[in-house]
């Protein structure tokens, strides 16, 4: 989930609204609401916790997100402390400040900031962020539209220079998704969060393959496929990801491990 800087969720909703080149597509904004309607909401629906990932598109914003994130959660109950980075010279030293103020979750979205994930500036971020084990959710799939640096290789030149990153790759890699299932299997930290894949919408144009279903089921119960909205920056309901997901039919230990349990040990959620 995201929570964003008002200015600057404003200006996400624009680029979204006029279908941006990154978006390719119409995107009518679900959940234009003030922070509190949203949290609201999510109470309503039964969210237990969510985070609030922010992500930089340029150098020397990240900073500045990681302040607004980081005083978001600690005034907002649920809310997992979240943070971000770019390359630049100083993203080491504002990612150890985070990781001190409590950050438990961090975001990366190579497709929107124009990176390599395996950049040399970044290079000690990622083996900081290895070393305390705390997960970072990945953008590095090629939907909704691809470039230079998306995709199963660029992430897995990454997991080659650290293949003990905590990383959760954002809607199961599509439309790779068994290449990334296959570096899901190949990593112990590497998991996939379900954002968006096995809704209507998404399945217009990346649909996740039938026969992949079994692996899917397997790494789920195995602790590796955790839930992910994009809430409130979905075209349809809230809802329409869960049943998505109960329509898989892939059994209610599946769902509970997928819904709650395995971003709860992850997180050490009570």
């Amino acid at each position: 989930m995201h929570f964003l800087p008002p200015r600057l969720l404003r200006r996400v909703w624009a680029y979204f609204d006029a279908a941006g080149p990154l978006v390719g597509t119409e995107w009518p904004i679900r959940y234009r609401w003030s922070d509190a309607e949203r949290v609201a909401h999510l109470r309503r629906l039964g969210v237990r916790a969510f985070s609030a990932l922010a992500y930089a598109h340029r150098p020397g914003m990240a900073a500045d997100l990681n302040r607004w994130t980081l005083d978001f959660a600690r005034t907002t109950p649920g809310c997992l402390p979240s943070a971000t980075f770019f390359p630049e010279p100083d993203a080491l030293r504002y990612v150890g400040e985070a990781l001190a103020a409590g950050a438990r979750v961090f975001k990366v979205h190579v497709q929107v900031g124009g990176f390599a994930p395996a950049d040399p500036a970044l290079d000690s971020v990622w083996g900081l962020l290895a070393e305390a084990g705390v997960p970072v959710v990945v953008h590095v799939g090629h939907a909704p539209v691809g470039t230079a640096h998306t995709g199963p290789e660029p992430f897995a030149a990454l997991l080659a220079r650290h293949p003990m990153l905590t990383a959760v790759v954002a809607h199961l890699g599509a439309p790779d998704y068994r290449a990334f299932l296959d570096l899901a299997t190949r990593y112990e930290r590497v998991r996939l969060d379900t954002t968006m894949v096995f809704t209507s919408f998404f399945d217009r144009f990346v649909p996740f393959p039938a026969e992949e279903l079994p692996r899917l089921r397997e790494l789920g119960l195995g602790g590796k496929v955790l839930l992910g909205s994009d809430f409130p920056n979905i075209p349809y309901p809230y809802a329409e990801q869960l049943a998505g997901l109960a329509q898989l039919d892939l059994g209610d230990d599946w769902l509970r491990a997928v819904c709650w349990g395995n971003a709860a040990t992850l997180f050490g959620l009570d």
